[in-house]
């Protein structure tokens, strides 16, 4: 029988899994699905909970009227030192728990198959899970870990996601060529500079060729966050006006607001406190139309359907020069034109951050631009206009290549079984 060994990119907004047949030294097949999940609102009391992996999670959640609990951006919540866990159904899940759930679903189907259960896996992970605490970044790195363990993986190596990346772009090359790689994905923007030769991709020890690496905590979902703070609070009475005494007006809270831009505190704002708040909220603003949207959103769970519509902007953004961003349920309404210069001017703050570190990364590891033989972009972020803007300016006269942006960090992990002869 064949040797198998799985690459696993779990990743903020999609997950991927290569099965690599080390025998044949090929990769046979590559899985991909969304990092969704959701448990669906009608439970048994006596059998677990029902709950449902990927693009199922999204049909089963609006076929449900959205009335479950859907969670999306699990990745994020991994440094999180202040996330214990979360009741669904009166059932407790950590961290660990909920990532394990993706990663034991990848690894079922890819089981099936090649017909038997594999539980050798390389599994990547950004170069920082977080940009300011080292503990914070042992706490995800321990998490992840249990999560594999949990989904059923005894022998488990981790890798930087965008050596995985520079792996997978190697296989492409014909000539040896100082790569810097950049991953953009949901959660964070890494880099790494690398030296790749063909001639080297069989071998077991490639930590000569890692020249250097680092990364910051900024990616697609940071650009949905601010367009969410930007065009999307406004529909949901940002700076509403409410009179708790006679004659002292008062702006709503901005926490409000900034807690429904991020998913992963999203997920978890529908407390008995923050309802209770809201209701008063609304009640001292005269009953404010905008601000009732607000209350609905939370009640109703909206959130990632607010989102969807966010991504599909950015999406067309990437192709074309203006888009729409419309939504339309259960009395909230949005339909506004948003041209790209206008997306870009909502997402520069961080487009800066990465410009600014990675001129800080270069400058730090002494790597000159004119060194750098060709950069290669993956991740789902890479294909926003400001992204791709931002490296042609930076590097007018390097070549930029890219693979295919949401599987080439697992092929890439794939091919990374020397990390098991490492020891």
């Amino acid at each position: 029988m064949s040797k198998f060994l799985y690459g696993i990119d779990f990743g903020t907004t999609n997950s991927a899994l290569s099965i690599y047949d080390e025998e044949k030294k090929e990769i046979i097949s590559t899985i991909t699905v969304p990092s969704l999940l959701y448990f669906q609102q009608e439970q048994s009391a006596t059998l677990p909970l029902n709950y449902v992996v990927g693009e199922n999670a999204i049909d089963a959640y609006l076929s449900d009227g959205m009335k479950g609990r859907f969670i999306k951006s699990i990745k994020q919540i991994l440094s999180r030192s202040s996330f214990i866990e979360t009741r669904i159904h009166n059932k407790r899940y950590n961290a660990s728990d909920l990532v394990a759930l993706i990663l034991k679903d990848l690894k079922t189907k890819a089981d099936e198959i090649i017909g038997y259960d594999c539980q050798k896996a390389v599994i990547g992970r950004p170069v920082f899970f977080d940009d300011d605490s080292a503990s914070k970044d042992t706490l995800a790195q321990t998490r992840l870990s249990k999560a594999a363990e949990n989904a059923g993986f005894t022998a488990v190596r981790f890798q930087f996601e965008p050596i995985g990346a520079a792996f997978a772009y190697e296989k492409t090359i014909t000539k040896k060529e100082k790569v810097l790689v950049a991953d953009l994905g949901g959660g964070t923007t890494d880099f790494t500079y690398l030296m790749l030769d063909p001639d080297h991709s069989g071998n077991k020890d490639r930590r000569n060729d890692m020249i250097a690496s680092g990364g910051i905590y900024i990616g697609g979902d940071s650009f949905d966050s601010a367009f969410m703070w930007d065009k999307g609070t406004p529909y949901f009475g940002k700076n509403t006006l409410y009179e708790a005494t006679p004659g002292k007006v008062l702006t709503v809270p901005m926490s409000l607001f900034a807690n429904i831009c991020t998913w992963d505190k999203m997920n978890f704002f529908n407390g008995l406190r923050i309802q209770k708040d809201l209701q008063d909220y609304y009640h001292y603003s005269k009953k404010d139309r905008k601000f009732k949207n607000l209350i609905t959103l939370i009640d109703h769970n909206l959130g990632y359907s607010i989102f969807r519509a966010i991504e599909k902007t950015k999406i067309t953004l990437s192709d074309e020069q203006v888009s729409q961003f419309t939504y339309s349920n259960m009395e909230i309404e949005i339909d506004e034109e948003v041209s790209r210069e206008q997306y870009a001017a909502v997402i520069e703050k961080d487009i800066k951050k990465i410009s600014v570190y990675l001129d800080e990364f270069m400058l730090k590891n002494k790597i000159k631009p004119e060194e750098i033989d060709s950069l290669f972009l993956t991740g789902g972020s890479s294909l926003v206009g400001g992204v791709q803007d931002l490296f042609r300016n930076k590097f007018p006269h390097i070549p930029v290549n890219s693979g295919d942006n949401f599987t080439s960090v697992a092929k890439g992990l794939a091919y990374s079984g020397y990390l098991f002869d490492a020891d």
